[in-house]
């Protein structure tokens, strides 16, 4: 089986647990190709663990879980040294970050200190427990679920950390066909529980340096920076991108096109994920909330094609 064939499988085997939402479900494995976290914000009860646990079962990774809470302390994801008396010495426990893929169920309901104990994790893939520096595991990704930040006991992630995730994608409520098959259908963990994996790290990372290959041409390239431009004009954004973010977008498009079977990108790959992609780096012009995806949008009609 080609590369193309396992992606398509991939997808398609998604879409039997998130029924109805086949863009979203692209831009996750989207995410993952790009070797980005990825950022899950919506209602509680619309799929968002289920998409996390489906996405580590499908990509063949080992995987834990933690639930974020107001008392979650930042050992308690790190690890903690305990004195054995029987080797007397400290031994290191490692914490659920050392697996290949974390899910940070509801990360806004623990306090600021415990999410940017993830900081370091998400961006050097290690971290420091007692003075000493610990690789994590490769790949290493973090998939996390919010709500919104209306909702009780909910804290607003920092900025730096927003910056860390390469994308956030919504999934909103189901039409009304997928909500019937939901209803009529399994339960979704049964499913889950089925689900065999069709990659593993090693294929999953070849992906990746796949990815990494596909051209950019320069006017495709001088689309990017058009856009990046845009977002620093003052028109739409009260601050533009970073130039972070700009090879996050690339990237991104880059994961994109491979999935749509080129060797190249093409503007149409910049678009579909743009919005996913910047909107929640962005504070819209004249509104309180942050990463107006119709403002993205917005700003993508002005912006001409090369």
């Amino acid at each position: 089986m080609d590369a193309q064939q396992k992606l398509k499988s991939l997808v398609n085997q998604l879409n039997t647990v998130i029924v109805g939402k086949p863009d979203q479900t692209q831009d996750c494995v989207a995410c993952l190709l790009a070797g980005g976290h990825l950022l899950i914000e919506d209602v509680p009860g619309v799929g968002k663990t289920t998409l996390a646990h489906a996405l580590a079962r499908t990509f063949g990774l080992q995987f834990s879980r933690v639930q974020f809470t107001a008392d979650l302390m930042p050992s308690d994801l790190t690890g903690v040294s305990i004195y054995e008396r029987a080797k007397e010495a400290f031994v290191f426990h490692p914490g659920p970050l050392f697996a290949q893929v974390l899910l940070a169920d509801e990360i806004n309901r623990a306090s600021p200190k415990t999410q940017s104990a993830l900081l370091e994790a998400m961006e050097e893939k290690q971290v420091t427990v007692d003075g000493e520096t610990r690789a994590l595991p490769s790949p290493f990704f973090v998939i996390a679920t919010q709500n919104p930040h209306d909702q009780l006991g909910t804290y607003a992630l920092p900025e730096s950390q927003l910056d860390r995730f390469l994308m956030r994608i919504s999934l909103g409520y189901p039409d009304r066909a997928a909500e019937r098959e939901l209803l009529a259908g399994h339960d979704r963990r049964d499913i889950l529980d089925a689900l065999p994996s069709l990659l593993n790290a090693a294929e999953l990372q070849a992906l990746q340096r796949q990815v990494l290959d596909i051209h950019a041409s320069a006017p495709l390239l001088d689309y990017v920076q058009d856009l990046i431009t845009a977002t620093r004009s003052g028109q739409w954004f009260l601050m533009g991108l970073s130039p972070r973010a700009g090879i996050a977008v690339v990237r991104a498009a880059k994961a994109q096109a491979l999935l749509c079977g080129r060797d190249y990108v093409a503007p149409d790959d910049v678009q579909a994920i743009l919005p996913q992609t910047i909107a929640h780096r962005l504070i819209p012009v004249g509104d309180a909330g942050r990463g107006s995806v119709e403002q993205v949008r917005a700003m993508l009609d002005a912006v001409p094609l090369p």
